[in-house]
């Protein structure tokens, strides 16, 4: 099978688990923040399908959960969601393809990406809850970045390279993931 199709495969998988990957939260927003079922598949598709797929996938998937599903709220949280995605699946994507082909670029890959991506979900949330008058502290921005989700960021962390590893040693991945 082509590259590019086994990419394309590969995106429309992992869009469909951020569909439905919250639901084992039961859509509560609470263990959903914790968790953060919906970066895993992303910052898959950035390692395992490259940078603008992961970034077409983490773009799409909350709005279009959102709008399919009701949740998350399309504003402001779904809408801060698919910047703070979006970039995940970018820089995921990016960093895996310049890093060596070592057991550790993964994990590098990953946890800029989380880092980038979180940054950028909070000058977003920043700049939407200010046109409203309503505050968002540095506070506010470390506890639902770091502190509410550190399971889920721990899960991500173990979970995305077995995976990956699991595929590569199966020779799934697409030629220029491995």
């Amino acid at each position: 099978m082509k590259d590019s199709l086994k990419k394309m495969i590969y995106a429309a998988l992992c869009l469909a688990l951020c569909m439905v990957l919250p639901f084992l939260t039961g859509n509560n927003r609470m263990l959903g923040s914790i968790l953060c079922l919906m970066h895993i598949p992303v910052l898959l598709c950035g390692i395992i399908c490259g940078p603008w797929w992961g970034l077409a996938v983490g773009a799409v998937a909350p709005l279009l959960r959102s709008v399919t599903i009701g949740m998350p709220p399309l504003f402001p949280t779904a809408v801060a969601m698919a910047f703070e995605l979006a970039v995940y699946g970018l820089i995921s994507g990016l960093l895996y393809r310049a890093l060596p082909k070592k057991p550790w670029s993964i994990f590098v890959a990953l946890i800029v990406a989380m880092l980038a991506g979180r940054l950028v979900s909070g000058a977003v949330q920043f700049a939407f809850l200010g046109l409203f008058h309503t505050q968002y502290s540095l506070q506010t921005f470390l506890t639902a970045s770091f502190v509410t989700p550190w399971p889920g960021i721990l899960i991500q962390i173990v979970l995305i390279p077995a995976i990956v590893f699991a595929l590569d040693k199966a020779g799934l991945l697409p030629e220029r993931s491995r």
